[in-house]
């Protein structure tokens, strides 16, 4: 069998973040993709999970009714300090949040934004993450229309 292996660019990358040390190191990988591949566009993705309980969301409006424009000031500041200035200027960055299930999210917004390569760090989010969200890298890969690139942590 003669099977040849066409190496195409990636138009839009998508790295997906949960400000932790493994994802902050996974975003070293998508900088440094979007940068090898000319008028690439790269995506950053922030999934906020929603709370189990829906009841505390609603105690939560009773007290402060701006939850949700606070949170995402505060999360627009922090994806702002820590990732836009690591961005060289030849690079469009695309920042996104969602609310939800991450492993839903992440594949919901390849889909829908047409994106060739996800990269993503393993096990960013610590055992307390692992507990309530499962394993959403390994979920992502399962499911991904797209090849998906994971970074594992640094062994220390």
């Amino acid at each position: 069998m003669n099977a040849t292996v066409k190496h195409e660019n990636f138009r839009k990358i998508l790295f997906c973040t949960d400000f932790s040390e493994n994802a902050d190191r996974a975003f070293v990988f998508a900088v440094n993709s979007a940068v090898r591949n000319t008028g690439c566009e790269l995506h950053l993705l922030h999934v906020i999970p929603e709370p189990p309980a829906q009841f505390w969301k609603g105690y939560i409006y009773e007290v402060d009714e701006d939850v949700d424009a606070r949170a995402k000031r505060e999360i627009d500041a922090k994806l702002a300090e820590t990732y836009r200035p690591r961005v060289p200027a030849d690079v469009r960055l695309v920042i996104a949040m969602r609310i939800g299930e991450a492993r839903h999210k992440i594949l919901e917004y390849a889909r829908e934004q047409g994106i060739d390569l996800i990269i993503l760090g393993r096990q960013g989010a610590g055992a307390v993450g692992k507990i309530l969200f499962g394993n959403v890298t390994e979920r992502v890969v399962r499911k991904a229309d797209c090849p998906v690139l994971v970074i594992p942590p640094l062994m220390k």
